[in-house]
């Protein structure tokens, strides 16, 4: 979620250069393999801008393939760069990693709310924490950010490929009968067959899978608190 006054200046181009830069050399550090860990524990994170200055990001950790939840962790900070379109992960991923901080045990994968390569230039706010993290990242949206995808069949488990210049980013998935379908793609140290398991895995009554769906629960709960 973005917090963006409608009064916003247009984005400097200088600091767009810089960003731009600096996803494109990021890019270039990106690996997508089929993960070699043994998945006992799963984090899910989100964030919230409880204004245009100030984020609240929190953590989930839960076990796999139980999804019992072990750890909640949240975190309010400022939000040090103004929106710009494409550059989100800039925004969040600063409150995110000191959020991660908190957590008494470490993941063996993040799942975030968010994309990961299923972004322009590949770098999504997953792709941007696993590059940070060296960690194996997965993104899952509840929009498309770019690329064409036919509609899956409404049944669970349904899924198309979202192409972008050639190449599949992601995975177009029906977690639920019948509900619009939400967007899966590696982020870091992960492939994409790998990260359509499991988020089909961690999807139990709600369209959103369990990591994700906590977190994104606990920061609408938490948000009145961390005001």
């Amino acid at each position: 979620m973005y917090y963006r006054s409608h009064n916003a200046p247009a984005p400097d181009p200088a600091l767009v250069r810089d960003l731009t830069r600096q996803q494109e050399e990021m890019q270039h550090q990106v690996i997508l393999q089929k993960p070699d860990f043994d998945l006992k524990l799963i984090a899910g994170c989100d964030s919230s801008f409880l204004d245009e200055n100030t984020i609240l990001s929190v953590f989930v950790l839960l076990t796999y393939p139980a999804l019992e939840l072990v750890e909640k962790v949240w975190h309010v900070g400022p939000v040090t760069l103004p929106y710009v379109p494409g550059f989100l992960s800039f925004r969040e991923a600063p409150n995110l990693l000191k959020t991660y901080e908190l957590l008494q045990q470490k993941p063996d994968l993040i799942m975030v709310d968010g994309h990961g390569i299923s972004h322009p230039r590949r770098l999504g706010i997953a792709t941007h924490l696993g590059l940070h993290l060296q960690k194996p990242t997965m993104g899952v949206a509840k929009k498309v950010l770019v690329g064409k995808y036919t509609e899956p069949a409404p049944e669970k488990g349904a899924l198309s490929p979202l192409a972008y210049k050639g190449e599949i980013i992601a995975n177009v998935l029906r977690t639920k009968d019948k509900v619009k379908p939400v967007f899966v793609s590696p982020g870091h140290l992960l492939d994409l067959d790998t990260a359509t398991t499991v988020a089909l895995a961690c999807t139990l009554k709600h369209k959103l899978p369990e990591p994700t769906r906590l977190a994104d629960h606990y920061a609408a709960v938490l948000k009145p608190e961390a005001r």
